[in-house]
């Protein structure tokens, strides 16, 4: 298990995930449970395979990678709030954690970049 800030976020963030799948089942909501689901837990594992990377350009591509899957999910999280399947509470607290996880990305992204020979 890692320790770092990164990789505690996403697996945190993938565990409120999975939980807002249950629940969006449980109502019978199926198709965009199906995409957050996918979208919210690949976040964690593209950052764990980038832990493992074969060099800088994969570390890189991995993490972004990342990047782009939290982005689709703040998008299935505003479509689940415009459709009440979230409270404003709910979505608040998973958009900022979300958001908070873009942002350490876009950083340690370009902290990989400025790094590059």
């Amino acid at each position: 298990m890692r320790n770092d800030k990164l990789s505690v976020q996403s697996m945190d963030f993938a565990v409120s995930i999975i939980n807002l799948v249950k629940s969006l089942k449980e109502r019978r909501e199926s198709i965009i449970s199906n995409q957050i689901g996918r979208s919210g837990t690949s976040i964690g594992a593209n950052i764990r395979e980038a832990q493992y990377a074969h060099g800088k350009a994969d570390f890189i591509a991995k993490l972004q990678i990342a990047l782009k899957e939290a982005n689709e999910t703040g998008y299935w999280l505003e479509l689940l709030y415009q459709t009440n399947y979230l409270t404003e509470g709910e979505y608040q607290s998973l958009d900022a954690a979300c958001t908070s996880i873009r942002v350490m990305l876009v950083s340690s992204i370009n902290t990989a970049k400025s790094n590059t020979p």
